[in-house]
């Protein structure tokens, strides 16, 4: 969506391009829909040691199904899947070449609009589906831009809203960070398939996961929240499901809603306003405050404002932590994932929430 504007969120929804003299309305919305203050991962993620399956390109490349990939392992067929199925916009959702839960949503989500058995496992009818229609490769190379590495990024993000508040901008931390999302990947697995590569300086090319621009921009009609499974569904006015994402969605303390709702509009770079009387744990600020835009705020880099009011659909600053953490009630998507989701949506499509 070019041409955004940054904009504050409002209390009954910020007025976007996209709603531009549709919706004419004042006050600030105080959001409730953050991660749990202290709960956020290290965000710079380091190499680790393995003893499996080189990841080179190679070997990914022309990985094949050779029968069952193991859990929690590294390997280069599930790394080659994950990147096939972000490419079909069934989003793994960060890619970490292991087979997660979220792996498996994903993979699921396409066996059954496959026709398939819903497994959640990789098989060889699902490898076949996956790889039919030609020799796209999983990874390639990419060389670092000047934009990639002139920022300006914030090197260090605070875990306290509070202390998130001071901040003028919460750009990313660096390029190592700005690379990981661009390329959907976990950062250290960015790290590990570029092995003394330095990912800060312009020039240095670079091996990453082929999904750049890959997914297609079907018109979204209808938005299915499965709170049990923990993902979204995003359906085509002709009833085809078009996308899938995994989320975080609620929690004990602070549930996501039940029922039918409408977007009321999309806001890129949104503004988080904070209200004492929401009294999330950790937070102890007796004033209201402000979180300045940036991927590294709160909500990420888009708000998707729904009819309920301070609910919303939004991303996150911690992509790993999708699906295996908690909200307060809203619904949170990688960055990535939420961008793709809020190109193909518009001011009423209906966002319904499943309680089964």
């Amino acid at each position: 969506m070019p041409g955004r504007k940054r904009l504050a969120l409002s209390r009954f929804a910020p007025v976007s391009t996209r709603a531009a003299g549709a919706l004419a309305l004042a006050a600030f919305v105080w959001m409730v829909c953050a991660p749990p203050a202290g709960a956020r991962s290290h965000r710079h993620g380091h190499p680790q040691q393995h003893h499996q399956q080189q990841l080179t390109p190679e070997a990914v490349n022309a990985a094949a199904f050779n029968g069952p990939v193991a859990a929690g392992r590294e390997s280069p067929v599930t790394l080659k899947a994950q990147v096939l199925l972000d490419r079909t916009s069934f989003s793994p959702g960060a890619i970490d070449a292991r087979a997660s839960a979220n792996f498996a949503k994903a993979l699921a989500a396409f066996q059954q609009a496959q026709g398939l058995a819903p497994s959640g496992k990789l098989d060889r009818d699902t490898w076949e589906r996956l790889v039919r229609g030609g020799d796209t490769p999983a990874l390639v190379e990419y060389e670092i831009r000047d934009a990639d590495v002139n920022g300006p990024f914030t090197p260090q993000i605070p875990n306290g809203m509070e202390e998130m508040s001071g901040l003028d901008h919460l750009d990313y931390t660096g390029s190592p960070q700005l690379l990981a999302e661009k390329f959907h990947v976990v950062q250290s697995l960015l790290r590990e398939l570029n092995p003394g590569r330095p990912l800060d300086r312009a020039g240095t090319v670079i091996v990453v996961p082929n999904v750049r621009d890959a997914r297609a921009d079907a018109a979204v009609a209808r938005v299915e929240v499965d709170k049990a499974l923990k993902a979204v569904r995003a359906f085509g006015a002709d009833g085809k499901l078009v996308a899938f994402y995994p989320a975080t969605i609620g929690s004990k303390e602070k549930p996501a809603p039940s029922g039918t709702f409408r977007i009321r509009q999309v806001v890129e770079n949104p503004t988080y306003h904070y209200d004492p009387k929401f009294h999330f744990k950790g937070v102890k600020a007796q004033q209201p405050f402000t979180i300045r835009p940036g991927p590294n705020n709160p909500v990420g880099l888009v708000w998707i404002d729904l009819s309920k009011p301070s609910y919303g659909i939004h991303g996150t600053p911690d992509p790993s932590k999708i699906g295996k953490s908690e909200s307060h009630g809203c619904v949170r998507l990688t960055n990535w994932d939420v961008l793709d989701l809020a190109h193909r949506v518009h001011r009423g499509v209906q966002v319904a929430f499943l309680d089964r």
